[in-house]
Formats: structure tokens, sequence, C-alpha cells
């Protein structure tokens, strides 16, 4: 169950977001923010909202999430051109990725430095360097 300060802040930060606060979105919502920062699949809130006893289907699961990036409320990270991680914490920041079971987590704050970005060609501009740096257990 959603807290009454909480809903109301997740119906304002949807508003603020030019997206109208439905009962999916809030529901979803509720789900995605109301732990930290995390980094979910569409697949993975899909079966948190089951759990949780939301009734939606995975294709509106992945049109919120898309929703919720394209409005700057999430972080889409392409890994592998197969998966897609949604992360909630939209400051700029790098992540490590364990091959071995999928997961997903920030690298500590400072502990990169990017050199050497190319120029961007004629008439655009860079937005973000992302760096996913790929880990497995020693062996």
């Amino acid at each position: 169950m959603v807290e009454a300060s909480q809903e109301t802040t997740t119906k304002e930060r949807l508003r603020q977001a030019g997206l109208r606060p439905t009962r999916q979105r809030m529901a979803l919502a509720g789900l995605l923010f109301g732990a930290g920062h995390r980094h979910v699949t569409a697949e993975m809130l899909h079966e948190e909202a089951l759990a949780a006893g939301i009734s939606v289907s995975l294709a509106t699961v992945y049109n919120t999430l898309h929703q919720f990036s394209e409005r700057g409320l999430l972080r889409r990270l392409p890994i592998d051109g197969s998966k897609t991680y949604f992360d909630t914490n939209v400051s700029h920041h790098h992540h490590f990725y364990c091959e071995r079971d999928g997961t997903l987590f920030d690298v500590p704050g400072g502990a990169m430095e990017i050199c050497g970005v190319p120029q961007a060609p004629e008439g655009m501009e860079i937005t973000s360097v992302d760096v996913v740096v790929r880990v497995r257990p020693k062996r």
C-alpha cells in the first residue's frame, strides 16, 4: 500500500514530467521509486507488479518505462542489445555489469575519469558518455 504523502509526491512527480498520473503509472512508479535507486528490466518490474497484486500487462510496463525515460524520470541503459535496464538514478554515472547473473550496479562516484572524447560531428553535441564495465567472479 502506498502512503498518502508518497502518493502525493508521486502524482506531482508525474505531473511535472508532463504525464497524467493514471492508476497503472502510479502503481508502477510506486514500485520503481519507493525503494531508493535501483536498476530494473521490464520483465523484473512486471514480475514485481504481479507479485504485489497489480494487474498490468508486460506491454504496459514497457510503455510506461519508455515514457518515464523519455520524460527524464528514468535513465535507459541498453546492455548487449538484447537487454535494457532502467535506472531510477538519472544523475550522470557509470555502471558495472555482471556477465554471470545479469546484475547491474553503480560505479562509485569519482572512480572514473573520461578523457579523449572525440569531437561531435558538425551540427551535433555530445549529451553524455555512458560506460559499462563488464565483470565476472574470479576463477
